[in-house]
């Protein structure tokens, strides 16, 4: 397979975290139900929420679209694997667009720290 597309993203997990107190509904907006469950359990919510936020940006950036094309934030949701490894699962006009374009596989590295989030996207 070859490389067809790679997308970074680093969110300041401050940003988010006052988003998430200035509106209640960012998170609902952002995020698919099963991402809010999953970063409302961890101690440190708003880590895990800026780590999603990243992995999102840094999927479109791979894609090379935006968010152009009718394609949405729940449309894109990071799930993990059996064995804990993060990856991306696609909806909607989001499936489509990556179908159409004839692409087969995603790759997603996420890290964070405590000041920190980053991932990195790469497309096949």
């Amino acid at each position: 397979m070859a490389v067809r597309g790679l997308g970074m993203d680093m969110v300041e997990v401050r940003r988010v975290r006052e988003a998430l107190e200035r509106n209640p509904r960012f998170a609902e907006r952002l995020f698919t139900a099963d991402e809010i469950s999953y970063c409302e359990s961890m101690a440190r919510r708003e880590i895990h929420y800026a780590a999603r936020f990243a992995a999102k940006e840094a999927f479109f950036k791979a894609l090379g679209t935006g968010w152009r094309l009718g394609m949405g934030w729940h449309e894109v949701e990071v799930r993990h694997d059996p064995l804990g490894r993060p990856e991306l699962a696609l909806t909607g006009r989001t499936a489509v667009e990556f179908q159409r374009r004839n692409l087969c596989h995603l790759h997603l590295s996420i890290s964070h720290e405590r000041n920190q989030a980053v991932a990195v996207v790469v497309v096949e």
